[in-house]
């Protein structure tokens, strides 16, 4: 799996998150995950399916994810907008700080 740590400066500082974005007017939601991992981690997939969408309430925000099972393709994982990318294990993912919002995401993938 792909994981990204949210740089100090960004809302969610320090937590580590499933990469993606925001979805723009024009888009559906897999369109905006192609075009941001090829924005923001230089990188091409192939979306396969819809895996999870999880509502998550904030103190600040409410934020809605859309989580896919995608295969990588090719590109560099560098990021502009996190200072670490890693790829890791599924059984590895809780022992990272993982944002709040991307913890049912990663039960369900290491209950499966």
């Amino acid at each position: 799996m792909l994981i990204a740590r949210r740089g100090p400066h960004k809302s969610l500082g320090g937590k580590w998150e499933f990469p993606g974005g925001k979805i723009e007017e024009t888009e559906n939601p897999v369109e905006a995950l192609v075009r941001e991992m090829g924005e923001e981690f230089d990188m091409q997939l192939n979306v396969r399916e819809h895996y999870i969408t999880v509502n998550h309430s904030y103190p600040t925000f409410d934020i809605e994810l859309t989580g896919f099972l995608a295969d990588y393709i090719s590109g560099t994982s560098t990021s502009t907008d996190h200072d670490i990318v890693e790829w890791v294990d599924v059984k590895d993912l809780f022992s990272f700080d993982l944002a709040e919002a991307d913890i049912p995401i990663a039960k369900k993938l290491v209950e499966q």
